[in-house]
């Protein structure tokens, strides 16, 4: 995203400014309620109109009204063009997942402040990557969705348990929190399924993540088939890893699982 910036000082910019608007929205405890920190920040979410046909819709998009034309990239940053006040507008397209709408409040709010993470780290925003404001605020909204001193703190509480940090973290998606799983420690890789095929497979160690073993691969079968959370019996893991365990997040006529293996050595 910012080659240049060591990628531990970004996240330590991303949870700063990520703690300073939760704290500004009085917000002190999960569930972290998107439209409520967007409230709190005198940012309005209103219903975004219907795209025109044959362009897609997103799911939300950040506006300032009350200003004919934004020249400046800082311009939706400061709230000002040209000395005019203006006001932030999340506009938010229709959508029937609650999490979903959590997210595109949550992106759109770091959107709104992703300006403050670059003067964290001393960048002019004109100056990054054309993807790394997007990258910017998508992690921001993950930082405050998923705060991260409670996540790690509850997540070592209920030991890494993917549907007893749903349960604290409703308006996360699960794969959010998957993915939020990475960020913190232990060393773990993390697999998403979907109708019995892998997505994605990652791990915050390895550069290159190892292939799925056969004992995460027998409790992922497990999962999928019975529909019921599995984890792998301690006799049949192999040397380096510590555990294996299987979320399943089935609804009808779709299945997916999430598999957390967390690792020892390798």
């Amino acid at each position: 995203m910012l080659p240049e910036i060591p990628d531990e000082q970004v996240r330590q910019a991303l949870e700063g400014v990520a703690r300073e608007i939760l704290l500004a929205a009085g917000v002190e405890q999960p569930p972290v309620d998107a439209f409520f920190v967007a409230e709190q920040l005198g940012l309005i979410v209103a219903r975004d109109q219907p795209a025109a046909h044959g362009f897609t819709q997103p799911r939300a998009r950040f506006v300032r009204l009350g200003v004919a034309q934004l020249d400046r990239p800082t311009d939706r940053d400061d709230g000002k063009s040209f000395g005019r006040p203006t006001q932030g507008t999340i506009l938010l397209a229709d959508d029937p997942r609650r999490e979903r709408r959590q997210w595109a409040v949550a992106h759109e709010i770091g959107e709104s402040r992703a300006y403050r993470v670059f003067a964290e780290l001393g960048i002019d925003p004109r100056d990054a990557p054309a993807t790394a404001r997007e990258g910017i605020a998508n992690r921001l909204a993950g930082s405050l969705l998923l705060p991260r001193d409670w996540f790690l703190r509850d997540g070592v509480r209920v030991d890494w348990d993917l549907f007893d940090l749903k349960a604290m973290y409703a308006t996360a998606s699960h794969e959010l929190i998957a993915r939020r799983l990475l960020e913190m420690p232990p060393t773990v890789i993390v697999t998403l399924a979907d109708q019995g095929r892998i997505v994605w497979r990652r791990s915050n160690r390895f550069h290159r993540t190892p292939p799925l073993t056969s004992a995460e691969r027998a409790a992922w079968t497990a999962a999928h088939d019975g529909g019921q959370s599995a984890q792998c019996d301690a006799a049949q893991l192999p040397d380096g890893i510590d555990d294996v365990r299987v979320w399943p997040i089935h609804e009808p006529g779709w299945r997916r699982e999430i598999i957390r293996t967390e690792v020892v050595s390798w």
